[in-house]
């Protein structure tokens, strides 16, 4: 096993560089496809110049860098969240209880981690990793056989649940009034443009029955998986030193510093940030549609959640240091994501691909076509609103011209991006820092997780 981990990942390096130089190879592959599209009657020196201008234009459009920032400060606070004193006694709460056994402890660790993960997935990502070392670190006091490399990769079962929850990038994006009108525009006619709904709520996404039911199926699924998998591997002894507290201590302050480190601001202004988030939710006119659910409402429960979890300003900014460093990739890669869309809106080439999946595709297959398309569009986009920006136009034309439900398409979007994040290590990164795992160790397990993952979002996109 360990060797095919060794050969899988030494292909993975060979054929894919750094996730930023990704963005720019796609960037130029866009552009010089668009460039040699047929049907315009410029120049090639002209249409270049005029594909360049709509590549620029793209880079900076206002709606989607608005999307960028939402998109990073989810992760931001979700990460603050889980580095918070209330976070940390839950997580030692839950590896004193569970560490006894690789089998229980693998089968605990991935269910209460996908949990986490429908709530929020930078919340999950991080809970799941810090979960894992806890649990490892009590096994190497306690002197026990222990399948390490297994637990890590149950801290991991967030990324493949995550886009179907409450704060998958495409489910909160199109619940927002007036997305997909401005997705659409110039790209649909008027009168393809007017059918469009003005959100897709998430009672029809995240909340349908079919999202619900693969959401049940994975979280007894795949722990039930992972427990039968550690019931037959070896285990090893574990040494794993015990570290610190990750957020360090107040230091010593005088003056107006004192605010930063009382109680009473961070906890007063946390509670006014959840008081808003359930107000807008109490008082809005259709409360069982949750449609209230976008990414500020998410961002706004994450605000005040995570100011009362740390209890001091200087606490929530510490850990905002530590986390801040998450986001870079969402900051330097989606004006280049944005920056392809416009290239292919722009070109026309958007209505070249919706028609060739219209022309291969049926009521039946156009979904499973587009988890496939999806899952392999993320291992060189891996992320979810990179990619939704990326493909987004594409299912909802295809999904008009083919009469299937948009958020049918949606969530199969959702599936195949998060599926293949078992397979893409970009998101692993700080869970293997955290851990001290490498990428190889926990990659037999990730894959797994993702075969049996795919059974079940294609058995649900075929039987719903």
């Amino acid at each position: 096993m360990s060797q095919f981990a060794d050969k899988f990942i030494k292909v993975f390096r060979s054929f894919l560089p750094a996730p930023f130089t990704i963005a720019l190879v796609l960037t130029v592959l866009a552009f010089f496809v668009a460039v040699f599209s047929t049907g315009s009657e410029m120049a090639f020196g002209e249409r270049s110049l005029w594909l360049l201008d709509k590549w620029e234009t793209g880079l900076w459009n206002p709606g989607l860098l608005v999307f960028a920032f939402q998109m990073m400060l989810m992760l931001v606070l979700g990460h603050v969240l889980a580095l918070s004193p209330a976070a940390e006694k839950v997580i030692a709460l839950l590896s004193t209880r569970i560490s006894s056994s690789t089998s229980r402890a693998a089968f605990f660790v991935c269910f209460a981690t996908m949990l986490v993960g429908f709530f929020n997935w930078g919340f999950g990502l991080i809970f799941g990793a810090i979960l894992a070392r806890k649990v490892g670190e009590q096994a190497s006091r306690k002197g026990i056989d222990f399948n390490y490399p297994l637990i890590g990769a149950a801290g991991y079962a967030a990324l493949m649940v995550w886009h179907g929850g409450l704060s998958g990038s495409s489910l909160i994006k199109v619940a927002e009034e007036g997305h997909l009108a401005s997705l659409m525009g110039g790209i649909l006619p008027e009168d393809q443009l007017a059918l469009l709904p003005s959100s897709v709520e998430p009672a029809v996404t995240m909340f349908s029955g079919m999202n619900l039911t693969a959401s049940l199926l994975l979280l007894t699924i795949v722990p039930a998986t992972l427990w039968f998998v550690a019931k037959r591997s070896k285990g090893a002894k574990v040494r794993i030193d015990t570290g610190e507290s990750l957020m360090e201590q107040d230091e010593e302050v005088t003056g107006a510093e004192r605010l930063d480190v009382m109680k009473w601001p961070a906890i007063f202004f946390g509670a006014v940030f959840l008081f808003m988030a359930i107000w807008k939710a109490a008082n809005h006119p259709d409360l069982l549609s949750f449609s209230w659910i976008n990414p500020n409402w998410i961002n706004l429960t994450l605000f005040g959640a995570s100011l009362i979890a740390h209890g001091t300003i200087r606490r929530f900014l510490t850990a905002t240091n530590a986390a801040i460093g998450g986001a870079s990739g969402i900051l330097i890669q989606f004006p280049l994501y944005f920056g392809i869309m416009g290239l292919i809106t722009g070109s026309g080439l958007i209505t070249d691909f919706s028609n060739l999946i219209v022309a291969n595709s049926s009521e039946l297959t156009y979904p499973i076509f587009t988890f496939i398309s999806a899952g392999i569009v993320n291992v060189f986009v891996p992320s979810g609103g990179g990619q939704w920006a990326v493909q987004g136009a594409i299912i909802v034309q295809s999904s008009m011209e083919l009469g299937i439900p948009l958020a049918k398409g949606i969530m199969a979007l959702a599936y195949g991006d998060q599926i293949t994040n078992m397979l893409q290590p970009f998101w692993a990164l700080p869970l293997l820092g955290i851990t001290g795992l490498k990428a190889k160790d926990i990659l037999p397990y990730t894959l797994l997780m993702m075969g049996v993952g795919a059974l079940i979002f294609i058995g649900v996109l075929l039987i719903f």
